[in-house]
């Protein structure tokens, strides 16, 4: 196929734009993501039940204002995120942001291989590494037909899984005995409100800065915000409490072994699979427009050979699912900060793509992410959050005494 059907290297015509309907369904099916619901497990017996339904909606808030920005700005210009970071990167600096971001979405896409694999096992006793060969392939090989792919599978999948995910819910608030019982279980094993806020925006941290990836083709950019805020803020606030209330019931954190003690298994295989079928296939999707923009190769056939080194590595990316967590809390939001910041200041340098110039490299750009990344490791508060504030205002503060004007310099001599 002659045409880039993805827009990789340019920015999406109005021929090609989605209404709001299509764009809501592939944005909650990127939230409607099972690690969510494993994270929200996590919380579920970490917190009590007042301080856990404050973190999600905290941290999916901050990730709704996050992604609302980017979502605004993919929307306003048509451009994918790596093609934004161009401005504010430079044309090759922005190949730092894609080869993060693209990464990343390879190592989701393993993780989730993974946490479909391992629960099919238990119900058939298949061979893991068979069952995320054959799984991953056919993740991956959906991901050739792109965005209009994505809406098809998230039609189907976004339905069952808030079906399946509310009747788990209605079961575990059951058998502990209804909203009181859930009230007064105590966490063996309590973690720090800060610590909570961090893992709810990190979990999706990583994602949330590819927003514009998907929204761009959106008609108009507060249609995109409206699409954000519904698919973090709503979508994904409750894939926290579908795991959550089952694992405050059966004290498991892990949403396969409570699926298993509440005999959902078999169901919750179909369900899950085409979950995280559309899931994977974003994750995918944008990091071959990452590596895309790297190597100027079709981000479909890139999209492919990623998943094939995501499905490889699926294990290894489930078994460090939390240190992985870690990583993008403090290394990914400084990208995003940096590219919010630069359009805010800059936005006229955006309207006319094809004729915009770059740096090659801004230095600026580089540094802030270094700064970002030290402001969410070391300053007190929530890593996610410092690390985009870090990174957007020592761009803000360093761009211009890096790449002064040259008129500026000589106008008084």
């Amino acid at each position: 196929m002659a045409s880039d059907n993805n827009y990789s290297l340019g920015p999406v015509p109005s021929t090609a734009r989605k209404g709001v309907l299509s764009l809501t369904m592939v944005m909650l099916g990127l939230t409607f993501f099972s690690a969510s619901m494993w994270t929200g497990g996590t919380l579920g017996t970490g917190l009590s039940f007042n301080d856990f339904f404050l973190a999600v909606l905290i941290g999916n808030l901050i990730l709704g204002i996050y992604t609302s920005f980017l979502g605004y700005i993919g929307a306003s210009t048509g451009l994918s995120t790596h093609l934004l970071a161009r401005f504010s990167f430079g044309s090759k600096g922005s190949w730092l942001p894609s080869l993060l971001l693209g990464g990343t979405q390879v190592g989701w896409f393993g993780v989730g291989v993974a946490m479909f694999a391992i629960p099919v096992q238990k119900a058939t006793g298949i061979d893991t590494n068979i069952l995320i060969l054959v799984s991953g392939l056919l993740m991956t090989a959906t991901v050739y037909f792109g965005i209009s792919a994505l809406m098809i599978l998230s039609a189907i999948a976004v339905p069952a899984i808030a079906i399946l995910g509310g009747y788990s819910v209605f079961e575990a608030v059951g058998s502990a005995g209804g909203i009181e019982g859930l009230k007064t279980i105590t966490p063996e094993n309590p973690i720090e409100f800060s610590t909570a806020l961090a893992l709810v925006v990190g979990s999706f941290i990583s994602a949330g800065s590819l927003t514009a990836d998907f929204v761009r083709f959106g008609k108009k950019p507060m249609g995109a915000v409206l699409v954000t805020m519904i698919a973090f803020f709503i979508g994904n606030s409750l894939m926290f409490i579908f795991g959550a209330a089952g694992a405050a019931a059966t004290g498991q954190s892990d949403i396969s072994e409570v699926m298993i003690a509440q005999g959902l298994l078999i169901p919750a295989i179909i369900v899950l699979g085409l979950n995280i079928w559309t899931t994977n296939d974003n994750a995918l999707y944008a990091s071959g427009l990452g590596f895309s923009n790297i190597t100027g190769l079709s981000s479909k056939y890139l999209s492919m050979a990623n998943g094939l080194i995501g499905t490889l590595c699926a294990l290894w990316l489930y078994n460090n699912f939390v240190g992985w967590l870690t990583f993008l809390s403090a290394a990914i939001p400084p990208i995003g900060g940096i590219i919010i910041a630069d359009f805010l200041k800059n936005r006229h340098r955006y309207k006319d793509f094809a004729n915009a110039e770059f740096n090659t490299v801004n230095w600026a750009a580089i540094m802030g992410v270094a700064v970002g990344v030290a402001a969410g490791h070391f300053l007190p508060g929530v890593v996610p959050i410092n690390a985009v504030i870090g990174g957007a205002v020592s761009y803000l503060v360093l761009n211009p005494l890096l790449n002064r004007k040259p008129n500026q310099q000589t106008a008084n001599a």
